[in-house]
This record gives structure tokens, C-alpha cells and sequence, in this order.
């Protein structure tokens, strides 16, 4: 059930704080890290995580750690690689245009903070982020671990996105999900239908359960939303 942008206006103008929480990969960017990877770099691996994980052999978390360090690439094919992700480019001014009507964004997201801060760099963008951390090396891929001193860790899926939006929620009566995936569902429906944001499979999910959503083509869709809606 897909919102039309103009259809719901938030009443408590009085609130002088609201908060987005995003995924990051489908996101943010038009692909997923890992999928790149798995399509354009060669790899070390024994076995095909990914068809694992749809099994139920593993966990996320083990399933995009294995992808990450079993893959095989140059400094600058990695490089060329993150580029080929296509982060939105207009996300230095979205951000900028929702910090200036009151608007945080954080980011939440199963991947690595190594490629998600390289990316966001770029853009000239400083944003909070929970992800796990890792270190790349041509030789071991890219080596990522849990994010053991995060209060969001999770064993399963590396950061608890639920937990990030629950905590958002006590700071804030007014926040935001954004996401493209099955593991950004638990998160998306604890959001009110008017700020929550999917594409992909997580809005095919919710339509199946019959809940309201606003669709995006890019994240900076997401910011002219928000602003349409009116701000604290």
C-alpha cells in the first residue's frame, strides 16, 4: 500500500526534533556492496554463502562476512568497485536540507562502516553510523568483525536495526525508517506508516501485509518527502 507523497501531513508541529534512520546498501546506494562482489570479484571461498544463508545454515552476519573476506581485489579495483555502488549524489544536499529543517539522520546498516564511511567521505557527508568495522587487505579481502563496543550489536546480523529505531523512538516522537530489504522489515514496522520508506523487497513485504509505505527511487526522494511534510 504506497503512500501518494502529498497524502498525510503531520500534525505536531510543535516537535522540535525528528530523526531518520536508514539502511544503507539499496539505500543510499542504487546496489548492495555484497552483491557487487559477488558479481565482479573473484573469490577464495569454499562454499556459496549466500545460497547458505537462504538455506538457513547461516547467519547474516556470517553470511556477508564470508562474501566480504573471501573476496579478492586491488586497493583500486575495490575502489572502482564502491564507485560502481552508485551513492546518491545528491546526498551531501539532502542532508543538508533535512539538518536545516530539524532533521538527524542516522545510519544503520548489516554491512561494513570500512565502505559505508569511504563512501560517505566522499560525499563530504558526516553522519552517525552503526555497522560493523572492518579492515581490507588485497590478500584477505575484507575482514569484518561484530561490532562488539556498539549497545546495538547483534550476533546474527551484526547491528540490531530494531533496537537503533526503538532507541530513536524514546529521543524522539517523530522518526523516520528507511530501507530496501527483508532484514529492515522488524525496524519498518515499528515506524508509522507516514515516515516509513521502502523499495525493493521491503516494500514488497509490506504490501503483502497490507502496510502503507511511502516508495523512493533515491534516498534524496526520501528528504523531499520529509520536507513536503512539514518540519518541527
Amino acid at each position: 500500500m504506497r503512500i501518494p507523497v502529498n497524502s498525510s501531513r503531520d500534525p505536531a508541529q510543535g516537535q522540535h526534533e525528528s530523526i531518520l534512520v536508514s539502511d544503507f546498501d539499496g539505500t543510499m546506494t542504487r546496489f548492495d556492496f555484497y552483491e557487487l562482489v559477488l558479481r565482479e570479484l573473484p573469490s577464495s571461498a569454499k562454499r556459496d554463502f549466500w545460497q547458505d544463508y537462504m538455506a538457513g545454515k547461516l547467519t547474516l552476519f556470517e553470511t556477508l562476512s564470508g562474501i566480504f573476506g573471501s573476496m579478492r581485489a586491488s586497493g583500486p579495483e575495490l575502489e572502482a568497485l564502491l564507485t560502481r555502488m552508485e551513492l546518491d549524489p545528491l546526498l551531501h544536499r539532502s542532508v543538508e536540507r533535512l539538518r536545516h529543517r530539524g532533521w538527524e539522520v542516522i545510519v544503520a546498516s548489516a554491512g561494513c562502516e570500512w565502505y559505508i564511511n569511504r563512501l560517505l567521505g566522499r560525499a563530504g557527508v558526516d553522519l552517525e553510523v552503526h555497522a560493523s568495522p572492518g579492515e581490507f587487505s588485497p590478500e584477505g579481502g575484507l575482514k569484518m568483525t561484530l561490532p562488539e563496543n556498539s549497545p546495538f550489536v547483534h550476533r546474527a546480523k551484526g547491528i540490531d536495526k530494531p533496537a537503533v529505531v526503538r532507541h530513536a523512538l524514546g529521543r524522539s516522537d517523530r522518526v523516520a525508517f528507511a530501507g530496501d530489504g527483508p532484514p529492515d522489515l522488524e525496524a519498518a514496522l515499528l515506524i508509522s506508516p507516514q515516515w516509513r520508506f521502502a523499495r525493493g523487497r521491503l516494500a514488497q513485504l509490506l504490501e503483502e501485509k497490507s502496510e502503507a509505505f511511502h516508495s523512493f527511487r533515491t534516498w534524496s526522494d526520501i528528504a523531499d518527502v520529509l520536507l513536503a511534510q512539514g518540519a518541527p
